[in-house]
Parts: C-alpha cells; structure tokens; sequence
C-alpha cells in the first residue's frame, strides 16, 4: 500500500465515510496526480502527504451531506477542491469545475480523462463571464473570497431555490460585511477527524424568490 492510500484508508475510517475501493483508489490516484503536477505547476503550498489528505480531501468530503439537487458548481475550483472529491463520492450528480487560471484548468482536465469523471465539466472563466443556459442547485466556494464578493460574482449561476455553500475557517463578524439584504445566511461549524483548525460552512438561500 502507497503512503497516500494508507493515509486516505485512515482518513476515510476516521470520519466514517465508505466508499466503494475503487473511488477509494480514484481519491488516491487524484492526490498522487495532484503531488506530481504540483512540482512544475505550484498548484498548492501543501506539499505534506498527511495535510494533503486531512486538509484536501477530508476538509472536501466533509460538506457532502449539505450539497443540495444534483447541478453542483466549484466556483474557483484552483486543483479541483472541494469538487474532485464530491464529484468521486457523488457520482449521480453533475459538477461543473470552473477557475480563471489556465494551468489549474489544464491539470483538471487531465484528471477528468485519468480518472475517467463523466459526471465532471471543467470551464476555464472568471465567475461573472460564465453564463449557462441552466443554473445550478449549489454553489461551492473554498477560501473563494467575501461573502459579499461571492454573491456579487455568483448570484447569475444560482438556481431560484439553490443555495450557497461557503467553505471557510472560523466564521468573523466581518465575513458578514456587504451582504445584501435578501439573503439568508448561516454558519455551521464542521468537524473533522484529524484537522485541529477551525472548519465552518455558511449556507445561504434567498429569502424570497422573484423570478
């Protein structure tokens, strides 16, 4: 067994997740792709194989039971996280991956084809220039910005009854600045077997549907 697949294994029985061994390889083999690209293409500053298991997969699988519907989108996706990992453990549902930088676009796509992800659409664009003729049930975002910046970039790609999924740390006052009136936001807190730090998920819905 690889070090990356004894510590996913861990990871895995640790928060009690199950999934079939052959996601459970696919998880292993993203973060073996990832490790290997991230030498030329610096596509994140963990490089440390248990914190790239606990604070990359582990922090992404643990927002899976909130994504709602079954049209997910990774708003500033960077190396496919969180949505590499939902995607393999909710293979019904469709996730669009979408970030502005091209090299992280690139490596996505390679993974798409490695691992064999039908259920997975790759757009390389900033948030407010991607326009599809169909909205999303959720909308993702991981250290993405602002809540008020998030919402301003995204509200056009939100489903009238879709909701926001916010991944964040620990959740400041000023998170809450430049909201605007109209939506409805909460924290919940998520814990994590194996990650020490803060880790918290703001929901938010809007309040009324006028469309």
């Amino acid at each position: 067994m690889s070090d990356y697949a004894a510590e996913v294994s861990a990871a895995l029985i640790a928060n009690q997740w199950h999934f079939d061994h052959s996601v459970q390889q696919k998880m292993v083999r993203f973060l073996e792709l990832l490790a290997h690209w991230n030498k030329a293409f610096n596509l994140t500053a963990i490089r440390n194989i248990h914190d790239q298991v606990y604070l990359h997969l582990a922090d992404s699988l643990s927002i899976l039971p909130y994504l709602r519907g079954n049209r997910i989108i990774d708003i500033g996706t960077g190396a496919g996280l969180p949505g590499i990992p939902l995607a393999l453990a909710a293979p019904e549902k469709a996730f669009t991956l979408l970030d502005s930088n091209g090299k992280k676009t690139r490596f996505l796509l390679h993974v798409v084809h490695a691992l064999g992800l039908p259920n997975v659409t790759v757009i390389h664009a900033r948030c407010e220039d991607f326009h599809p003729s169909v909205r999303f049930d959720s909308i993702i975002s991981r250290a993405f910005a602002r809540l008020a910046d998030m919402l301003n970039v995204t509200a056009h790609l939100c489903a009238p009854h879709g909701e926001w999924l916010a991944m964040k740390g620990q959740v400041t006052a000023e998170e809450w600045i430049g909201v605007p009136a109209g939506y409805q936001a909460i924290a919940q807190p998520l814990e994590i077997k194996g990650i020490v730090a803060a880790r918290s998920i703001v929901r938010i819905t809007r309040e009324s549907i006028n469309e």
